[in-house]
């Protein structure tokens, strides 16, 4: 590689809390190389304040440079919409990159609008893969990957899932960006947030879980086994659990264990603390799989796949699906291991410091 660029400009293109979380190392990396100029633009995927402004107050984000307030819709309705907002941004800023993560709707719009305007774009947490396409993650993620100039990969597998689909040009093992974020932000959160006081909770004496894909929610059976499992488990030990406006919609009429408790979305220094001071986590959220792993809590799945592998492999994760007695006998295992006897998972997915490494291949002279 040769030297940076004198002068680049970079579009980063975010609008879901867990491209906000991604973003801030990125943005950090970004603006101290002398001479890269880069434009926040924020679709409005997310647009509640527990799920956006709080993220970007919290962790010291730039303020958007544009906001284009797309809102909430069927997949087509919001990737269109997103879609067509980036395109103007883009040919009115002309940029030398175009960023996108992971694999939402805003991923997949940022995607197109880039690639069919000729701008080099990169994917941060290129190559992730559940194999299953019932997923809209899954296919926003494959599709983003084989239209990108560059690919920033988390794990050795992903890069063998690229080069699986004939895609070896431009991809980069950088290590996981979550991991500068629990890094820089994880003491932060343990200081600044009082886990008892806000919650309720005892340290080491509550679980946690968060449940948001459209799999589990959208179908209320499996959202009241989900419910039914929890209620079992707070039982034993009370479960914070955090959850979206349009997941408490629909929760309505199911039965939840009164130990359980419901509060509206956190913040990412909130999140970052009860995930530290949990016992056991569930989730259906790759993000909190790969958090929980850092923070040493085992995680509870309930997906029946997982692009992060190697948390299962490592014994830190299991899939538990949506099956109520599975779900109660993982936590129930988990509980009744010693965590200080699973792996060492120390470096897994980096060392904390992928951000740098993904901006100094940005600011490189050649053209992806």
């Amino acid at each position: 590689m040769g030297d940076p660029l004198s002068s680049l400009k970079v579009v980063t293109v975010v609008g879901a809390r867990p491209q906000f979380i991604k973003a801030a190392p990125l943005s950090l990396a970004l603006r101290a190389i002398p001479g890269v100029e880069e434009r926040l633009l924020h679709t409005g995927q997310h647009y509640d304040p527990e799920m956006s402004e709080v993220f970007f107050e919290q962790m010291g984000i730039p303020r958007p440079d544009y906001r284009l307030d797309v809102g909430s819709g069927t997949h087509g309705r919001q990737t269109a919409a997103a879609l067509a907002g980036i395109e103007e941004v883009l040919l009115a800023e002309r940029p030398d990159r175009v960023v996108v993560f992971g694999d939402t709707n805003t991923t997949l719009a940022g995607a197109l609008a880039a690639v069919k305007l000729h701008l080099p774009l990169a994917h941060v947490e290129a190559g992730m893969r559940s194999f299953n396409r019932r997923m809209p993650e899954e296919v926003n993620r494959v599709v983003t990957d084989h239209v990108a100039d560059l690919h920033f990969c988390a794990s050795d597998t992903a890069v063998r899932n690229l080069a699986a689909e004939g895609v070896t040009r431009g991809v980069h093992r950088v290590g996981d960006i979550l991991a500068d974020c629990v890094r820089v932000f994880g003491e932060a959160a343990d200081a600044r947030v009082d886990v008892a006081g806000r919650f309720g909770v005892a340290r080491g004496r509550f679980a946690l879980m968060t449940c948001h894909r459209a799999e589990n929610t959208d179908d209320r059976e499996a959202l009241a086994r989900i419910l039914a499992a929890v209620s079992r488990v707070a039982e034993r030990l009370p479960v914070v659990f955090p959850a979206h406006p349009r997941v408490r919609a629909a929760m309505e009429g199911l039965p939840v264990g009164e130990a359980v408790r419901v509060t509206p979305p956190v913040g990412y220094l909130e999140m970052l603390a009860l995930e530290r001071s949990a016992v056991v986590i569930l989730t259906d959220s790759g993000g909190v799989q790969k958090e929980a792993l850092y923070a040493r809590v085992p995680c509870v799945t309930l997906r029946e796949e997982t692009e992060w592998v190697e948390t299962v492999e490592a014994g830190w994760n299991v899939l538990a699906g949506t099956d109520e007695d599975r779900i109660v006998r993982a936590v129930e295992a988990f509980l009744a291991t010693d965590p200080s006897r699973l792996p060492d998972t120390t470096g897994l997915y980096g060392d904390g410091h992928t951000a740098e490494r993904i901006a100094a291949v940005l600011a490189q002279p050649e053209r992806p």
